[in-house]
């Protein structure tokens, strides 16, 4: 059961807005995350959030090593969930400037790490060794779907019960676009040249690889389309599926979360088809280059905040996108009043005439 956010916090964070010591709408989209902070924290003036927690799920996608879809060898998966347990791949990077904390989960990653050091802790969870491949096989079968959606909504009681006060889920996979494209695609009735995007930086004879993986997985899948769980278990993954569980989780904790790019968001659109009233709890950080990121965000009815043109994943985009809600939330909880400050009420709609500038 999905919780409604605080409206009442909502409403008051609105008022809030209009007595703060600035022209009315001065703070543009900085005033939308106040109000959405304060219903889902509900309390105004929100405050920042001092625990952020990011969750990175990885997964491999057979797909990229049978077919070919992405620019790099699977491998890379395994590598990079090294580089992360390591401390020293974006994520980390990023995370260790905003405070935020990241842990790394080997949900299907299609590897054994031979001579890499990884821990028990990442790999313990794995679902299954890779995804099945979309345009022929069902991507995992009703067991292991259960069990990652289980496996999603534990990882937000444990990051919540260690103080967790907002969750950014990053993607890292191989081939992990192309179920994204293809899960769009069958939730928003696309067409899989529009929502499939060339990943890693693929050349155009593997980008048409990838459409016709689309183009098969949705026709395989035709008579699901009504069925976000079913869609999630025949063309996702057990990495798709372990976010999905972790969203719902999420909303159904009262949890707010930072969307990342095109991966997650491809997840939760699959929650949000599973539970509308999730995507209230949600904000999105910023606008992937993959062009159906763009597309589900739409559907989702969600302004990112930025768009600077990333496709990395691992929730870096987010993690660059967290200082503007955090400015905002700074603002909101400790910025002068008209009242306060000593100013004079305003002179008409958009505040005094102060030259363009805050009084």
């Amino acid at each position: 059961m999905i919780p409604p956010v605080d409206a009442s916090a909502r409403s008051a964070a609105t008022a809030h807005l209009d007595r703060m010591a600035k022209p009315r709408g001065s703070l543009g989209r900085l005033e939308d995350l106040i109000v959405w902070s304060a219903g889902v924290q509900g309390r105004c003036p929100p405050a920042p959030f001092t625990a952020p927690r990011v969750v990175v799920v990885a997964g491999d996608h057979r797909v990229a090593r049978l077919v070919g879809t992405s620019a790099y060898p699977p491998d890379v998966t395994a590598q990079m969930v090294t580089a992360m347990v390591g401390g020293v791949a974006a994520v980390n990077v990023l995370a260790d400037r905003v405070g935020a904390s990241v842990r790394t989960v080997d949900a299907g990653v299609d590897s054994d790490y031979p001579g890499l050091d990884v821990p028990d802790s990442v790999t313990c969870h794995r679902i299954r060794s890779g995804a099945g491949a979309i345009d022929r096989e069902d991507a995992l079968t009703p067991s292991e779907l259960a069990a990652a959606l289980d496996l999603g909504h534990a990882l937000v009681a444990e990051e919540v019960g260690a103080g967790g006060d907002l969750l950014v889920i990053g993607d890292m996979g191989i081939g992990n676009t192309t179920p994204a494209a293809a899960l769009v695609a069958a939730l928003t009735d696309g067409d899989p040249v529009t929502t499939t995007g060339r990943g890693t930086g693929v050349d155009d004879a593997t980008w048409m690889r990838k459409v016709t993986v689309v183009r098969d997985a949705l026709w395989r899948c035709r008579d699901d389309r009504d069925d976000p769980l079913e869609l999630l278990r025949r063309m996702g993954g057990p990495d798709l599926a372990v976010m999905t569980g972790a969203l719902l989780g999420a909303a159904e904790s009262g949890v707010p979360v930072l969307l990342d790019g095109s991966v997650v968001t491809a997840a939760a659109l699959v929650a949000h088809a599973i539970e509308p009233g999730a995507a209230a709890w949600w904000c999105a950080a910023h606008r992937s280059a993959e062009p159906n990121h763009a597309i589900a965000l739409a559907a989702l009815d969600l302004d990112p905040l930025i768009d600077v043109g990333m496709r990395l994943g691992e929730a870096s985009g987010a993690l660059v996108a967290l200082p503007v809600l955090q400015a905002a939330l700074a603002l909101a909880d400790g910025m002068a009043t008209f009242e306060s400050a000593g100013v004079a009420d305003r002179d008409g709609p958009d505040g005094p005439d102060t030259g363009g500038q805050t009084p």
